[in-house]
């Protein structure tokens, strides 16, 4: 499961102590260490150095908006890069940087304290944004660090957001009140990091109908004398290709907290190990656990099994770390999604438990953590949380003596209670055989509805007012334009022949719904209701790329331009091929469909909604629905050319990257029927290549590296236009091709066939959706039954 949406990282915490210290198997294409407010380099007490703000981020006849400033008081916790000097900003000022596309992790360092004489930044409230997206909302850095357990003089924000070529970091002072930041750190991730799943390539939703019947008081919740710590000395972790050495340093696997009372193992039947993390309320977490059995005595499966509870709902009913990485000293990590709701107030506790699994008799009767994360995601309203409040001595000494009081109750009564809990539990376990299915289909309606918004039918024609503004329309609804209560622009697509029930229809856009990339489309919303269905998307502000490679409408891209559009689209259509848990096949790639964000960076749209409409038999529907005269792929019209699977796709995509270079520059045929292109573009690419022109790029300023972009680009896309499926690459395969030298290229054949201007086939047999076959290339076969349409 992966979700559609950016991730804010507020808390990342280990059971143990956090590591710096493994070797990083990941080399990050962007880092940036800005000390804001220093004068000169510096390095940090780990040997990186940390460069000025002069320069490209900020420009010195700028002093009206923002000035630098050294801390007045150093703290000797603070006494360090960067933490000596800020920036202080008098008002919006935003920093630029220029990155390579993908996603990033964000830090950004505060320590509140004085700077100068006249400015103390206890008292600044302000916002920060990037790209639009608002991070942080009248904050303020002393109350949040007065808060913080451990205790500490300084704040460090930490974030994951996706940037395609720059990204832009904005700080707000609030009315009447300034802002600041000591230190910026930009780096890579690898793809996919936090979006594809865990260890099993999944992210299991937390959120069934199932109880929990807790077997632990306050008493067990995690502290020094809580559980143990088992002391591991030498080895080395095993890192594998499932979880490579970038996931978490070695000081996190091994290290890590087990239930102890090895001796009298029964004892920890009676409790659990418990932690208490505290959240935002109104927001879906992402939590990965980070596990590793690293002591010699626990060396095969079925010797120490736990169950998981995430905020008193079963997570993993039984966990056997050696069983699932594969053996000892081998790390993994499994992801899980849990909505937290208000019911608790605006900070309540995520509860994690561990609890020994006996129904198989295992040798240990104790549980394993070797590290926590928890990720907030982003919701309509961004990732903002409330600052936290401050309790008063009086108030503190009142909480703490009811507390008191509780355990003491809670101590008096545990002896009747505790074993009642655990028969509870124990009845629990056993059912859960019986409620699986059950379980399964509330798990899938429950996790959708956390994750996307559902809107009623009257929300909607809200939204679109009326569906006054039409800003597309496909084979499978009309697209409109609108705007949330909260300002925020989306489209809205109406869907048309939409087939099934309400269960069918959430369970194929939640499947929609798990997708998170930077080159496809974020949904953010459904509607549901009697016959009407509608999804709500992200609002993309430069349209769709029609217009810009469109006769009609001349709006001018250069060739790195519609190079890095090609590429993000190849990638987009790569993560919805391969990095998806189950494939999603778009079937109707087309410039229409490629949506451009502000930066020119290209999402995918429309994609998997071929199962949410009704299924018709002639190809004359077929094609109405999916796909497009000019871009549908030679099988589409005759089963001669082999099964429709996700060749087809790449099919539509070598022809949308000839279009993107050729559209303009050559006669398009267009159906008198239809408004989609029906021109055979490779007829006129072939006799260039042979006389050694290239008449596919207009202007007569195109340079020479420009040329070799645009023919590597030309011959990626006739290797994908091959009337065989067989012969054209898989989509991994093409972004490899493009991102590679053009040296390495060969001139595919050219292709036999050709589509002509009218559409002839064989209406009387009717075409499968997709195949359920195996093609064969180069000796080895590949199954097409994953394919989710």
């Amino acid at each position: 499961m992966i979700f559609n949406v950016l991730f804010g990282l507020s808390i990342l915490v280990s059971a143990t102590l956090r590591g710096e210290g493994a070797t990083a198997a990941y080399d990050p294409t962007d880092v940036f260490l800005i000390n804001c407010g220093a004068t000169s380099d510096t390095n940090d007490t780990s040997g990186r150095t940390w460069t000025t703000e002069y320069g490209k981020l900020v420009r010195s006849n700028l002093d009206n908006l923002s000035f630098a400033a050294n801390a007045s008081y150093q703290d000797v916790e603070a006494s360090q890069v960067p933490f000596t000097e800020a920036r202080i900003f008098r008002s919006e000022f935003t920093y630029k940087f220029q990155v390579s596309p993908g996603w990033k992790f964000l830090r950004l360092y505060f320590y509140p304290t004085r700077y100068g004489s006249d400015f103390s930044s206890n008292s600044f409230f302000f916002s920060v944004t990037v790209d639009g997206l608002t991070l942080l909302k009248n904050f303020n850095a002393d109350l949040t660090v007065r808060t913080l357990k451990p205790e500490s003089k300084y704040l460090v924000k930490e974030f994951i957001v996706t940037a395609y070529k720059t990204l832009r970091l904005t700080f707000t002072p609030s009315p009447d009140s300034l802002a600041f930041v000591n230190g910026v750190e930009i780096v890579s991730i690898p793809d996919g990091f936090y979006t594809k799943g865990g260890f099993d390539d999944k992210i299991t939703n937390v959120g069934s109908s199932i109880d929990f019947v807790e077997c632990s008081d306050d008493d067990f919740l995690l502290g020094e004398d809580s559980g143990i710590i088992p002391v591991v000395p030498g080895g080395k972790i095993n890192y594998t290709e499932k979880t490579p050495a970038y996931v978490a340093p070695d000081d996190v696997y091994k290290t890590s907290r087990t239930m102890g009372n090895v001796i009298n193992r029964r004892l920890n039947q009676n409790f659990s190990m418990t932690w208490l993390f505290t959240v935002d309320a109104g927001f879906l977490y992402l939590v990965r656990l980070h596990f590793c059995e690293t002591l010699a005595e626990v060396h095969g499966p079925g010797q120490r099994v736990f169950t998981i509870f995430i905020r008193n709902q079963i997570a993993k009913l039984e966990m056997d770390v050696v069983e699932m990485s594969g053996g000892s000293r081998i790390p993994m990590y499994l992801d899980f999604s849990v909505y937290v709701g208000s019911e608790s107030g605006l900070r309540p506790d995520l509860r994690l438990d561990l609890h020994p699994y006996t129904e198989n008799a295992p040798k240990y009767y104790d549980a394993i953590l070797n590290g926590v994360e928890i990720l907030k995601l982003i919701n309509d309203d961004g990732i903002v949380g409330p600052n936290p409040k401050l309790v008063m001595s009086g108030g503190e000494s009142h909480v703490t003596g009811h507390k008191r009081v509780v355990t003491i109750t809670l101590i008096a009564v545990g002896s009747a209670t505790g074993l009642v809990s655990i028969i509870v539990l124990l009845i629990l376990l056993v059912q859960r055989q019986i409620k699986r299915k059950k379980y399964r289909q509330n798990n899938s309606v429950a996790m959708f509805k956390v994750l996307l918004k559902h809107y009623t039918y009257a929300e909607v024609k809200k939204i679109t007012k009326s569906f006054s503004h039409m800003i597309g329309k496909g084979g499978f609804g009309t697209v409109y334009g609108g705007n949330l209560c909260n300002g925020r622009k989306v489209a809205v697509n109406v869907l048309k022949d939409s087939t099934g029930n309400g269960e069918d229809f959430i369970n194929e856009v939640a499947s929609m719904s798990q997708t998170s990339h930077i080159n496809i489309v974020s949904l953010l919303g459904f509607c549901y209701g009697g016959s009407k269905r509608a999804i709500v998307y992200e609002f993309l502000e430069n349209g769709s790329l029609d217009q810009f490679i469109s006769r009609k409408k001349p709006l001018t891209l250069d060739v790195t331009t519609l190079y890095g559009i090609a590429l993000g689209v190849a990638r987009g259509l790569e993560y919805l091929h391969y990095g998806c848990k189950s494939r999603i096949v778009h079937f109707d790639i087309k410039p229409q469909n490629i949506l451009l964000d502000g930066n020119l960076c290209p999402k995918v749209s429309d994609f998997g909604l071929a199962k949410l409409c009704e299924k018709r038999e002639s190809i004359v529907s077929l094609i109405d629905t999916r796909g497009t005269i000019g871009y549908i792929a030679p099988e589409v019209f005759s089963r001669m050319y082999g099964g429709i699977s996700y060749k087809s796709d790449v099919y539509s995509y070598g022809m949308l990257v000839i279009e993107m270079l050729g559209a303009r520059s050559k006669e398009i045929v267009e159906t008198a029927d239809s408004n989609a292109t029906s021109a055979y573009f490779p007829d006129w690419i072939y006799n260039d290549l042979e006389n050694g022109q290239q008449t596919w790029i207009l202007g007569d300023e195109v340079t020479m590296e420009e040329n070799e972009i645009a023919k590597k680009m030309i011959l990626v896309s006739l290797w994908c236009i091959q009337p065989c499926p067989m012969e054209r690459p898989p989509m991994n395969r093409v972004v490899e091709m493009l991102e590679g030298s053009l040296d390495s290229l060969e001139i595919p054949p050219k292709p036999s066939m050709h589509i002509s201007r009218g559409l002839v086939t064989d209406q009387s047999s009717s075409l499968p959706l997709f195949s359920h076959g195996e093609e064969e290339a180069g000796g080895n076969t590949e199954t097409f039954d994953s394919i989710n349409i």
